[in-house]
């Protein structure tokens, strides 16, 4: 039984990949348009693969480098190997493919989008979420055939081979090779994301200022220079950087699930490994109750409610999946469990699950209620817009600030009550069971991009009215779920970081991290700073970047006679080549920080004090990271998506004390203003704050073994031998376990 459950995590990643591959075919398959409008995509393509193929060059650097330190490290200490260099560099290329995925598809069913639209707006949200559904399966399916087969690979060559037992030093070697399966990940997603959001933003600022604020034409007009720089941006950042971030954040929840799943000695009928695989188990059954989720999506004509049907097939896939995880903990688990002295029932397991899924649940819909239009908050930033472009911005600092409260609060909630229910592993399989259904996460995510493309195709393509209202409708839709799956991303962060935070102090072998220790409250406030220093780079970024774009535009309009009157086309090309390279320019050093900080405390400060160990010191730096960095991160997407909004509310009209204002009015520019600073905010330096805050926890976890306050070296696991005594009882069969004998092998 073992063996058979043990290869079925993969089969069913697997699964999820050849279900991409149909939905892809079906895009693929369907009507492009007239030439004008395939000339456009062609565009933004081979921009989009361009910046691709220049990031990848900066990142197979990086990835050297990495690999030589990671093979010292693997050498250094008995609980690691020299092959956490190679589990790095698979992590790496798939989290490079699972971005190239997304954005593949999403290149290709932006003009298929807008095509759609000609016709419905029921055929354009089939084409547009279904180019997001091969995105999001092409993550799920990845990260879990990724995981699931190398966790067989390594739990047969460190465990199985050696006759170890589960629970021990065998194990955790195990677990800490497959850890660099999800640095490589982790790592390649910070990069992609910060690169990513640095490129999208620079060319929307830049497009904004001059071409909406200046020139006063559309947001996309085929005679702005910097349009399709836009247009391939949303591709890079808000595609292929969340596919990879997403896909860190997956592999990194499942990772530190094991990691602690290995410290509970469990009596099952897998061999002691039932917590360790449940947490791959429920990713990999998450795909396919995704796969079913998306058949909800779906509305019966241009008045349906696009918002409903998502939200529909987003909650199907969590009731099926929480209905599920009850018979899987009931089949897989013991009936009692210990961590770290903290005894709980395999249902209690399933209750920590349960609520993983409500939190994820919350976090959205209360993200939806900051960022929708329509909403009080919203609703506040477009009234404060009548009276300039100052109070605009106030008004959307305030709702970013404000946005951090009832999230921060279920968050705090879910950990406290997941930790009454199964201790810290119930704080790790709730985001378990929270990041179970990505796939459907981030179909509803990446739909947004696309529907945003293809109205920006619409509009360049000068097609009819009713055509772009119907891309409006997705966009807006897709403002919302983006800035949903952002709260979503951050609270699984905070959950999967404090979850990394746990098995890091197991590895490291420290009891505690007391804040009372001068050294350990200094690194605590080190820590906090970090996201301040790291959104201030990416923001700065953004600025400088969006300002040599803004030369650039008004340089072409200037040179160029005749792109006002369509007489002469705009070098779209130059636009593309300068937000390339200030992104590759600018990601660098907002990414060295993440990963050298942790090196820097870890081992600068190994000896340094008598009664603090630098592993202590590192944990309290990992406490205030992580403290600061959900809060910036809800702080920066909520305000960013609010704004947005806010903005976009303007183009249908809006009623402000009576009277009645539309684009081009007065409080329209001044959310203009507004959303040209939100725009960072909520897509280049909120996202990032969730994949730093784990990144720098994968980090501190690799390198805890060299840290570590308790040796490794000579001892080894622990072998449990059990006998089982079988008894009836009235004419049932009755199963008593005891434990005979723990011997310690050297």
């Amino acid at each position: 039984m073992e063996q058979a459950l043990i290869y079925v995590v993969p089969a069913l990643g697997l699964v999820g990949l050849i279900v991409m591959a149909i939905k892809s075919a079906w895009v693929t398959k369907q009507e492009t348009g007239d030439k004008n409008m395939m000339e456009l995509a062609g565009y933004i393509a081979d921009g989009a693969m361009a910046f691709l193929k220049a990031e990848w060059k900066v990142l197979s650097y990086f990835a050297v480098i990495a690999v030589i330190l990671l093979v010292w490290s693997g050498m250094s200490v008995e609980t690691s190997s020299p092959v956490i260099a190679i589990s790095f560099l698979i992590g790496a290329v798939f989290s490079a493919f699972a971005g190239y995925i997304g954005m593949n598809i999403a290149t290709k069913a932006n003009v298929r989008t807008t095509q759609a639209a000609r016709t419905s707006l029921k055929h354009a949200l089939k084409v547009s979420f279904t180019g997001g559904s091969v995105m999001g399966l092409g993550v799920a399916g990845l990260a879990v055939l990724g995981l699931g087969s190398l966790f067989i690979l390594f739990y047969h060559l460190y465990v199985q081979s050696v006759g170890a037992g589960v629970n021990g030093v065998e194990m955790e070697k195990a677990l800490e090779v497959l850890a660099g399966f999800s640095l490589g990940a982790e790592s390649i997603a910070l990069f992609a994301r910060v690169g990513g959001g640095i490129y999208t933003k620079a060319a929307d600022v830049g497009a904004d200022l001059v071409g909406k604020v200046e020139a006063g034409i559309p947001e996309d007009d085929v005679r702005n220079p910097a349009t399709i720089a836009d247009n391939v941006g949303d591709n890079v950042g808000d595609v292929a950087g969340m596919g990879a971030d997403l896909f860190g954040s997956y592999v990194a929840t499942i990772l530190a699930t094991m990691v602690l799943g290995r410290e509970i000695v469990s009596i099952d009928n897998f061999g002691g490994i039932a917590p360790i695989l449940l947490p791959m188990v429920l990713a990999g059954l998450g795909i396919v109750f995704s796969i079913m989720g998306m058949f909800f999506v779906t509305i019966k004509d241009d008045k349906g409610d696009v918002q409903h049907a998502l939200n529909m097939g987003n909650w199907s896939s969590i009731v099926f999946t929480g209905i599920a995880s009850f018979f899987v903990v009931k089949y897989m688990l013991p009936e009692t469990l210990s961590i770290r002295g903290y005894d709980f029932t395999n249902m209690d397991v399933f209750y920590a699950i349960i609520l993983g899924l409500v939190v994820g649940t919350l976090m959205s819909i209360i993200t939806e209620y900051y960022t929708a239009m329509g909403k009080r908050p919203v609703q506040s930033i477009i009234k404060q817009s009548a009276t300039g472009h100052a109070t605009n911005i106030i008004a959307g600092l305030a709702v970013g600030m404000e946005s951090t409260v009832l999230p921060i609060l279920v968050l705090a909630g879910g950990i406290m009550g997941s930790y009454a229910f199964a201790g810290l592993y119930g704080v790790a399989i709730a985001a378990a069971g929270m990041m179970a259904t990505t796939a459907m996460q981030l179909a509803i995510d990446a739909f947004g991009p696309i529907a945003d493309n293809a109205g920006g195709i619409a509009e360049m393509s000068q097609l009819p009215e009713e055509v772009r209202d119907r891309t409006d409708i997705l966009d807006a839709v897709g403002n919302t779920t983006a800035a949903s799956g952002k709260g979503f991303a951050i609270a699984s962060a905070a959950l999967t970081s404090l979850a990394l935070f746990a098995a890091f102090v197991g590895v490291a072998g420290i009891d505690a991290i007391d804040i009372f220790k001068a050294p350990v409250l200094a690194a605590l406030f080190v820590g906090g700073m970090i996201p301040y220093i790291f959104s201030s780079l990416a923001i700065a970024a953004v600025g400088r970047a969006a300002m040599d774009m803004v030369n650039e535009v008004r340089r072409q309009f200037r040179e160029i006679p005749g792109i006002m009157e369509y007489k002469a086309k705009p070098e779209y090309d130059k636009c593309v080549e300068i937000s390339t390279k200030a992104s590759l320019r600018e990601m660098l050093l907002p990414g060295a920080i993440a990963l050298v900080t942790p090196l820097l405390i870890g081992f600068g400060f190994q000896g340094v004090f008598e009664q603090v160990s630098s592993a202590e010191m590192l944990g309290g730096l990992l406490a205030g990271v992580t403290v600061s960095g959900v809060l910036m991160g809800m702080f920066q997407s909520n305000a960013g998506g609010a704004w947005d909004n806010a903005k976009k509310s303007f183009e249908k009209g809006v009623e402000i004390d009576g009277e009645m204002y539309y684009k081009k009015s007065e409080p329209h520019k001044a959310s203009v203003t507004g959303d040209t600073v939100g725009d960072p905010f909520k897509d280049t330096s909120g996202p990032s704050m969730n994949i730093l805050i784990k990144l720098m926890s994968i980090v501190a976890l690799i390198i805890a073994p060299h840290i570590s306050q308790r040796p490794h070296t000579g001892a080894t696991s622990e072998k449990v031998e059990i006998k089982k005594e079988i008894k009836y009882e009235d004419g049932k069969k009755v199963v008593t376990e005891t434990i005979t004998e723990i011997k310690k092998v050297n």
